[in-house]
């Protein structure tokens, strides 16, 4: 499955399928904040977290390609990636973007 983030394949026609999305809601564990919390006080990566974060990145964009895949895409175009917090340390993730079959 191609996945970018422009709105166009150059040089392929392409037909869309429609708007296909994945999602997450993720949360900390207890080691992981408290470490956050002693890592705040020194500055720096919190490594936990942007593990954290890159796993459920991960998770939003497979569940992407498997709904652009039940409907029979090859490709995904607009590719966007979006987060928000959803309640006191727990963050969704979203990948979304439009599915669309090669016509060529």
């Amino acid at each position: 499955m191609k996945l970018v983030s422009i709105d166009t394949i150059p040089g392929v026609e392409i037909e869309p399928l429609g708007i296909v999305k994945g999602t997450i809601v993720q949360t900390k564990n207890v080691g992981r904040d408290f470490m956050a919390g002693l890592k705040t006080l020194v500055g720096g990566e919190i490594v936990g977290y942007t593990e954290m974060l890159n796993e459920a990145r991960q998770l939003a964009t497979k569940r992407m390609v498997d709904e652009a895949e039940a409907l029979g895409a090859d490709a995904i175009v607009g590719v966007r990636y979006g987060s928000s917090q959803v309640m006191q340390g727990a963050a969704e993730i979203i990948a979304y973007g439009t599915a669309v079959k090669i016509v060529k």
